[in-house]
């Protein structure tokens, strides 16, 4: 058996760019120096809780506790062993991994998901490759009608599965694969003849992970011979599961950061015609409703961080908290897939807007007839989802008589008010009113009279401050920093944090040589006490100096240097830190501390020091005053304590003058 050589681990740590991993997950903002903040891709939140320190390669989240450095939240986040988030971040950051013999027999286990993807690898060449043979041609043609160039099915790698029994689960056997791997991936069947393709004789669409490796399929069927589903996806697999994907976030994922908007479709030809229209912030869902998930992984690129009570506008038209736009083809199927598209989160209303196709066409369809102009129509006409829902119950009726306006009323009525937020309930009252051509109070008494009778047509949005959704339980046993009130515990935090944030500032300073006891928190003197177990910062000058006589050019390039050897020297220290510790040294290794200038951190470090040590010296003073008021001035013990006293005034005196 065989396993990575620590070398290659290490460094996977040092070329593995943190805040870049979690950037392709989550938006992340600035939370102050070295500090970046967002939403917490492991529960669901709507204030960021999740920071990440990219120097130290570290991330916490102050929400549930979890924490750790790249590799672990490569584990987490895709659900991946050890060894497989290695190798993901291996490939990802160009290292050579390399394995050693332990000679042990290999462990019982299931297929390993990089395999999986290596599958799905080899799969989209293969019919990448029949796209373009003769077998391919038909495929071919209806995409080019569809206005897809070569350009753009070589961009999102569309390919053909020829109509064959067996071609493909033959080709991977020829790669190596097992039929274990081949059937786990989704990519074949075993039947009463034998194992044989999943997808035969349709037009390809690979679909990518977030980080844009292959886990799946979506197939269309051309043949009309072809008596299966005019569509057909990759089953549920370790790899690929439907509910937490959506087509084509791979290639939108930065545009939906930087223009906080994302726009939903219903097919894959629609996500590539919109990108190529010049909306390239638009994904589809794979073969399910747009669900509670989808709204998860949304939200953490969208970094909706407000009240999206609050509605807020900018110039650019677009809501505070960025916007989700739904596009149907206008039918009663897709009308009713809008009203339904909010309910798995109330507060995800208000920023949702629908956008509906002229003519009942989808918008590769308007691409086709109208070019690009049109679809990015489509964008601009959208309309906030209450419009939407209300104005297409009242689309029902006739408005033109009595009896349909107060059909209308009673309909919308409840709709209105389901909405939880007053302000905007009290808005969409007036609009009512006006759609209605009905006197403004007659509305709002039957809006009013819904309201009592707790009738929502519809889920709505939460009024500020209503309460959400509980959030798991914080495994961590620290109050975060900035809620900190007690003066001499944020001192004692502060301290600890920067003895893990800056280990170059704290080298040589006191911090090494303090007792335990200076802390007065039990919980600090234990993460202290770990920190110096493990090494403390002679972890960190060991580790920079082998680094810098490596590198063989003097330290020139010593910010590199330091970030690597601040990496190793945490990375140590947490291993080496009981694991019910652990979470929150995390914590204190990632929390932001206080702004300041990079120039200035050395001496915020020092003046931490000095005020911790001198609250240490002012601690010992009033607990030796008290003794000698209690000791007779006989005592042969009283002189000593009193020069003690003195001694100690004299250090007091000269810590407050660092302070200075």
């Amino acid at each position: 058996m065989s396993r990575i050589t620590q070398k290659s681990v290490e460094e996977v740590r040092q070329r593995a760019r943190l805040d870049d991993i979690v950037g392709e997950y989550v938006q992340l903002r600035s939370a102050g120096a070295d500090s970046l903040k967002g939403l917490c891709p492991f529960h669901d939140e709507k204030t960021p809780s999740f920071h990440v320190r990219p120097s130290a390669g570290y991330f916490h989240c102050f929400g549930c506790g979890e924490g750790g450095d790249a590799i672990a939240f490569v584990q987490k986040i895709e659900h991946v062993s050890f060894v497989e988030a290695i190798e993901h971040l291996a490939r990802k950051f160009g290292v050579t991994v390399e394995k050693e013999e332990t000679g042990g027999r290999r462990e019982p286990g299931g297929v390993k998901k990089s395999r999986l993807i290596d599958a799905h690898r080899v799969a989209v060449e293969f019919y990448e490759q029949h796209l373009r043979s003769n077998d391919g041609a038909l495929a071919m043609k209806i995409l080019h009608d569809r206005h897809f160039d070569d350009a753009a099915i070589a961009d999102y790698r569309l390919g053909y599965s020829p109509q064959s029994w067996d071609s493909l689960y033959s080709h991977l056997r020829k790669h190596g694969f097992y039929d274990e791997e081949i059937l786990e991936a989704g990519l074949a069947t075993r039947g009463r003849r034998g194992i044989y393709d999943r997808f035969r004789g349709r037009l390809m669409w690979p679909i990518m992970s977030i980080t844009g490796e292959p886990i799946g399929f979506g197939a269309r069927k051309i043949h009309d011979d072809d008596e299966g589903p005019k569509y057909l996806n990759t089953p549920e697999t370790p790899i690929y599961h439907k509910s937490q994907v959506l087509y084509g976030l791979d290639k939108a994922k930065k545009s939906i950061a930087r223009e906080r908007r994302v726009v939903v479709v219903e097919g894959y030809t629609d996500v590539m015609a919109m990108h190529l229209a010049g909306v390239p912030y638009a994904v589809a869902t794979c073969g399910t409703a747009f669900g509670a998930d989808h709204i998860r992984i949304v939200r953490r690129l969208l970094g909706d961080s407000h009240n999206p009570a609050a509605g807020v506008m900018l110039s650019s038209g677009q809501t505070y908290g960025g916007e989700v736009i739904f596009t149907f083809d206008g039918d009663a199927a897709g009308q009713k897939a809008a009203l339904k598209a909010f309910a798995e989160d109330q507060s995800f209303a208000t920023q949702t807007f629908i956008a509906v196709a002229p003519e009942g066409k989808d918008p590769c369809e308007v691409r086709m007839a109208y070019g690009d102009e049109g679809v990015r129509a489509i964008v601009e006409g959208r309309l906030p989802l209450f419009e939407f829902a209300i104005r297409s119950t009242l689309a029902t009726v006739s408005l033109s008589t009595a009896e349909g306006r107060t059909s209308g009323l009673r309909a919308a009525a409840p709709m209105v008010a389901s909405i939880r937020d007053r302000v905007l309930r009290s808005e969409y009252t007036r609009q009512l009113a006006s759609w209605l051509g009905m006197d403004e109070q007659t509305v709002r008494e039957a809006v009013q009279e819904a309201k009592k009778r707790g009738l929502p047509r519809f889920a709505a949005p939460s009024e500020p401050n209503a309460p959400s959704e509980p959030t798991p339980p914080a495994q961590t046993s620290l109050t975060p920093l900035a809620q900190l009130k007690d003066p001499v515990e944020r001192l004692e935090r502060e301290v600890l944090g920067a003895y893990l944030q800056f280990p170059w500032h704290t080298q040589d300073s006191v911090l090494n040589a303090l007792d335990s006891r200076t802390f007065l928190f039990p919980l600090h003197q234990r993460v202290y006490e770990a920190i110096l177990a493990a090494g403390g910062t002679s972890l960190y000058t060991q580790r920079f100096n082998e680094l810098r006589a490596a590198s063989g050019d003097g330290g020139a390039n010593e910010e590199s240097l330091r970030r690597q050897a601040a990496q190793y020297f945490l990375t140590t220290i947490l291993e080496s830190t009981d694991s019910l510790l652990r979470p929150a040294m995390t914590q204190i290794a990632v929390e932001p501390l206080p702004e300041r200038r990079e120039e200035h951190t050395e001496r915020y470090v020092r003046t931490l020091t000095a005020s911790l040590v001198r609250q240490g010296i002012v601690r010992q003073i009033a607990e030796l005053r008290s003794v000698l008021q209690r000791t007779d001035s006989t005592d042969p013990q009283y002189n000593s304590r009193f020069e003690y006293l003195m001694e100690l005034e004299k250090k007091k005196r000269e810590w407050e003058a660092q302070l200075s």
